[in-house]
Order: C-alpha cells, then structure tokens, then sequence
C-alpha cells in the first residue's frame, strides 16, 4: 500500500462474485469514501460494477488467472496470504467470511463477521449433497488443514478491538469458536426498489424466484425439485458450481437466468410471487430484498431468516425441508400473501442509514 496512511483501510477475502457480502462491502466502500479495499483476488467483470469507482488492491495471488475465475481453487493459499500481509492504516475494516480477519499492521481491527469459514467448521453442510469427489477432497482438505487453520483462525479473531456479527446466529458461532462477544449489526436491502428496471423475455409476473449461488449448501436443489408441483414457472438467480445439475433435474418451466445485473434483479424481485430461500445462510440478504419490493419468502429456520422473516408476518420459516414442505408453503403462502405495505415496512426497519451511522461510530468512535 502507499506510504500515506489511510484512516480506514477495507479488507476482503476475494471479490470474485455477485453475493451478499460483496453487497455488504460495496455499502462499507460507500460509508468510508476513499478508502481503498485490499482482497486476495478481483474479477471485475465476475463482481459488482460498483467497485470499478474504488480503490481496488491485490497482490500475487490476483496475476493468476486460473484462481480469479475460480476462487475456491485459492482455499489452501488464502489464510497464508492473509496472514502475511501488513495493512498500514489507522483502522483496518476486516469483511470476513474467511480469511481477511488475519491481516496485521492496523492501529485498530473491526471485524465484520458474515460467517466463521463454512468449509472449515461447517464442512459437511458446505458441501451438502454435491458430488462424492467433492465431499471427499472437502474433508480431506480439513482434515490435514484445519487444526492449523483453526488454530490461527481463533488466534486473529481474539486480536480484534471490535467485533460485529450480520446476524443473530452468526454471534452465536462467534461466541461458540472464538470466546468473543459480537454485537449484532444486520445489513439492509442493498437493492433499492426505485431504480432501473430490465424485464426478462418471455417471462409472465408471478412466478417462484429463488436468488442463491449455486452451492450445495443453498440447497437449490430441494427448490428445483419442488417446482415439479407447481402450477407457476420457477426462476433462478445465480450462478456456481452446480449449475449443470441443476438443469439437468429442473422441470421445462424452470428458467436458469445465471448473474443478472441489477435492473434485471429488480425486475424479478417486483415479479415474483414468493422468494424461495431455504440454504444454510448464516444471514442471506435475499429475503430482505425480497420484502423491499412487496414479496414474501418461504425459508429455513435458520440463521439470518430468524432476524429477517417474520413468521406469519413476512413469510414462512420451515423446519423440515424437503420438496414436499417447500411445495406446500409456496401453495399456501402465494393464494394468502402479506400485503405489500406490511413486507416494505419490514425491509425498511432495516435501514440503509441507520447501519451506517452505527458502523461509523464502531469504526471511528
């Protein structure tokens, strides 16, 4: 980094992808004007174009191509990287679902926790029922890195001045590892309603939409197999690694949009019926997304659904999910939805500025 010291310097593990925390950390950039976001690997194309107007740094690992089109090839070399590089800044913002927590050289860390690494204390969820290979070299992986990792992981997790948790069960998870007490700041709907809208060809309004990347722990299979029973199209956001099954086992109706920008996203947002998200998200933004233009959401009882939907309110949380419970909520909830009025409101207590001021003060008291 150049010798002038920032006040506020923004750590990420990669930038490699359209997510909830790289919506999150785009609304970091957008808080601390000027602050320049060191991350591991930057695909700009793969990512959020608003971070083509921010200082954007990378080191080695960025010049191979191979790992910035496929990130989780980097796994083994990211915590390494991390741990070796010296960020001189008055405070360093660290937006961690990995890694970027072990960076040193700040006066001051604030970690910002969307997730303790999922692959290393999460593993069989991570990978949940994705290919035999897959599992296989994931637990092995774990196996020879994770006492280590684990280990070092903790270790920087304790250094930090401050710690902030995006929702109630990841402070558990921050509590349960690390010992350390965060303090709960959920993010607000990054997506705002009012902006440009792109309709999608040959697509009617009140179709199912789930928005998710394509990774066994989002559990976007259980929805595409749902969608055999439904009398509406299914229409699906995002891309990933299981892409190709997924098509492979959706009925004719479902549509496989890939990543979409934003004007697309707001049009199938405002179209929907009903979002499906019923993954392992430790916070998931979709569903806050979702109540900001009037829809409501069929989701898992777990994680960031239990601070974002409301059951019986704003949607419907499951307890057991399978395609024939998913099926049924989707039926139930789409013939009686909330009003629009009751889902804007809900996003709206999630508010863009309140989350700002409070991370200013965590950040700059």
């Amino acid at each position: 980094m150049p010798t002038e010291r920032p006040p506020v310097a923004i750590v990420h593990d990669y930038l490699t992808q359209r997510g909830g925390a790289e919506r999150v950390v785009a609304l970091f950039a957008e808080t601390f004007p000027g602050a320049p976001v060191l991350t591991s690997l930057y695909d700009p194309g793969a990512t959020f174009e608003s971070f083509s107007g921010v200082d954007v740094r990378t080191g080695v690992l960025d010049r191979i191509a191979p790992l910035r089109h496929h990130h989780r090839l980097a796994l083994p070399v990211l915590a390494p990287w991390f741990a070796t590089r010296r960020v001189d800044a008055d405070v360093v913002l660290a937006s961690s679902s990995g890694w970027a927590h072990m960076v040193r050289g700040a006066g001051r860390v604030v970690i910002y926790c969307h997730a303790p690494a999922r692959w290393l204390y999460q593993t069989d969820r991570y990978v949940g029922d994705g290919s035999a290979a897959r599992r296989a070299l994931a637990r092995g992986a774990v196996a020879v890195l994770g006492p280590p990792l684990r280990h070092a992981d903790r270790a920087a997790a304790r250094r930090a001045d401050a710690y902030l948790a995006n929702s109630s069960a990841t402070r558990a998870m921050v509590r349960e590892l690390y010992g350390v007490e965060a303090e709960v700041l959920c993010p607000p709907p990054a997506l705002d309603p009012s902006g440009e809208r792109r309709a999608v060809e040959d697509l009617e309004p009140g179709f199912v939409l789930t928005v998710a990347r394509l990774l066994p722990y989002k559990h976007v299979r259980t929805v595409v197999r749902a969608a055999a029973g439904w009398d509406r199209p299914l229409v699906v956001v995002g891309d990933g690694p299981e892409l190709r099954a997924l098509e492979g086992a959706a009925p004719a109706t479902t549509r496989f949009l890939g990543a979409v920008d934003d004007a697309t996203l707001r049009w199938c947002y405002a179209n929907a019926s009903v979002l499906v998200s019923v993954g392992f998200d430790d916070f998931g933004l979709a569903p806050l997304e979702a109540a900001a233009f009037g829809v409501p959401t069929v989701a898992r009882r777990f994680g960031g659904a239990l601070d974002t939907v409301v059951e019986g309110v704003t949607g419907t949380l499951l307890d057991d999910v399978t395609p024939a419970t998913v099926r049924d909520a989707v039926r139930a909830l789409a013939a009686m939805p909330p009003t629009r009025q009751t889902l804007a409101s809900h996003a709206a207590s999630f508010g863009r500025e309140g989350f700002q001021a409070r991370l200013r003060a965590v950040v700059t008291p």
